[in-house]
C-alpha cells in the first residue's frame, strides 16, 4: 500500500534561515503550490487560544501561510468557530476580542478573521456524512463551508479528552458550530442550569420544536421534543443552558473524524502541525501547564491522518520533561508506562488511535506514512 508523504523540518535556525522562513520552505516542499488558489476563498483553520493561555501558536506562523496563499492568487482568511463551554470565545464578538488580545489581527497576519459559525454560534451548514456511524449530518460553521480551500494550521499538544489535539481535532471539533460541538461532546441533549436561569424567555422564542417551557420561573427542556440543535445554548446570554458532556472518549474521537470528513470532502485541503509547546491540555484552557515534551518540529502534508500519526510517533520517541504533568503521571503510575505512549500515560482514559483508525476507515487518509526531512 502506498504511504502518504509527511514532510518534517526541525527547529534549528541560522542567520540565513529563521523559523518562519523554514516554515515557508516546508509547506512549499510539501506541495502547497500544487493547489489552485487563483481567486479562491481559503479558510485557514487555527486556534486563537483562550486568553491566559500562552502555548497557542504565535500569529507570525499564520502570516507565513497567508502570505504564501496570497502569493499564489488566493484570498485567505483565518477562522475558528465559537466554543461550547463558557469562556472568552463563546460568541463572535468576544472571540474576536480574544483573538486580537492574543495578537491575531489583519495587521499581524495579513488577512482578515471570520468566526465560522457567526455571532452566536448558530450560523451553520448541514453536511451529509454518508459513511458516518455516529453522525449522519454534521453541523459545520457556514463560513468554513463557503470556502473553496481548507488549510489547517494546528498546535499539536496533549488533550484531556482525545489524547492529543492535532489536525483532526482542530478541523473536526474546531469547525463544528455550537450545535455540532454539542453533538460530538454529548450523548444526550441540552440541560438547564436552573441557578443561572433568569426566565428571560430567549430560549423559548428560538426553539422551533416546542421543547422549552417554564416552571417556577425556570426553563425546562422536554427531551422528547428536543432535536438537539443547540440553538438554545447559543441564544442564552446567562449561560443557563449547557451540554451534557457525557459522550465516551472513543465515540467522541469517531465523531471528530466524521466531522473532519464533512469539512474536507470534495475540497482541496492541506495541513500543518506545529509540534511545539506541548502542553498536556487543550489551548481552550485559560492557562497552560509546563510542556510535557521538548519541542519536536514542524510537519506538513496533504493527509491529516498520516500527519497526526507521524507527529504522535515522533513525540513518543522524545523523553518526558522533568517537573511536567507527564513526568508526574509516569512516577505515580509506572505500570501504565509499559506501552510507552506519552499521550495515553498523560490521560489514561483517552485513546487517540480510535480517531486515526476511524478516519482511515471512512477515507480521510492513511495511517501509513513516509517521513521526508526538509
Amino acid at each position: 500500500m502506498e504511504r502518504s508523504k509527511v514532510y518534517f523540518s526541525n527547529l534549528r535556525a541560522t542567520q540565513n534561515m529563521n523559523l518562519l522562513q523554514k516554515l515557508e520552505r516546508l509547506i512549499k516542499k510539501a506541495g502547497i503550490e500544487q493547489i489552485d488558489f487563483k481567486e479562491k476563498y481559503v479558510a485557514i483553520k487555527v486556534h486563537f487560544g483562550e486568553p491566559g493561555n500562552l502555548a497557542y501558536l504565535r500569529p507570525n506562523y499564520a502570516k507565513v501561510v497567508a502570505d504564501v496563499i496570497k502569493g499564489l492568487g488566493g484570498k485567505p482568511f483565518l477562522t475558528d468557530c465559537n466554543t461550547l463551554y463558557v469562556g472568552r470565545r463563546k460568541d463572535a464578538l468576544e472571540h474576536l476580542d480574544a483573538a486580537y488580545e492574543n495578537g491575531y489581527n489583519p495587521f499581524t497576519t495579513g488577512c482578515q478573521i471570520i468566526i465560522g459559525d457567526g455571532l452566536k454560534g448558530t450560523d451553520e451548514a448541514y453536511v451529509p456524512v454518508p459513511a458516518g456511524e455516529h453522525v449522519k449530518e454534521a453541523k459545520i460553521g457556514r463560513a468554513v463551508m463557503d470556502a473553496d480551500v481548507v488549510i489547517s494550521l494546528n498546535h499539536f499538544k496533549g488533550h484531556e479528552l482525545t489524547g492529543f489535539g492535532g489536525a483532526l481535532k482542530n478541523i473536526g471539533m474546531g469547525c463544528g458550530s455550537r450545535a455540532g460541538k454539542m453533538e460530538m461532546h454529548s450523548e444526550g441533549k441540552p440541560r438547564v442550569i436552573s441557578a443561572q436561569c433568569v426566565a428571560c424567555g430567549a430560549c423559548l422564542k428560538i426553539c422551533a420544536h416546542g421543547a422549552i417551557s417554564f416552571q417556577d420561573k425556570k426553563a425546562k427542556i422536554d427531551h422528547t421534543r428536543c432535536v438537539g440543535c443547540g440553538r438554545c445554548i447559543g441564544t442564552c446570554r446567562f449561560n443557563a443552558i449547557g451540554a451534557a458532556w457525557d459522550e465516551s472518549t472513543d465515540i467522541l474521537n469517531k465523531k471528530i473524524a466524521e466531522y473532519t470528513w464533512a469539512v474536507l470532502h470534495d475540497r482541496p485541503h492541506f495541513h500543518i502541525n506545529m509540534v511545539i509547546d506541548l502542553s498536556p491540555f487543550c489551548d481552550c484552557h485559560a492557562e497552560n501547564d509546563a510542556p510535557i515534551l521538548p519541542d519536536i518540529g514542524m510537519f506538513a502534508s496533504f493527509d491529516p491522518v498520516a500527519l497526526d500519526v507521524a507527529c504522535a510517533d515522533m513525540a513518543n520517541q522524545a523523553p518526558a520533561l522533568p517537573d511536567s504533568y507527564l513526568a508526574e503521571q509516569m512516577k505515580d503510575r509506572p505500570e501504565d508506562c509499559a506501552e510507552k505512549d506519552h499521550f495515553c500515560v498523560t490521560h489514561p482514559e483517552t485513546n487517540w488511535r480510535s480517531c486515526m483508525d476511524h478516519a482511515e476507515k471512512i477515507g480521510i487518509g492513511k495511517r501509513a506514512y513516509e517521513l521526508i526531512k526538509v
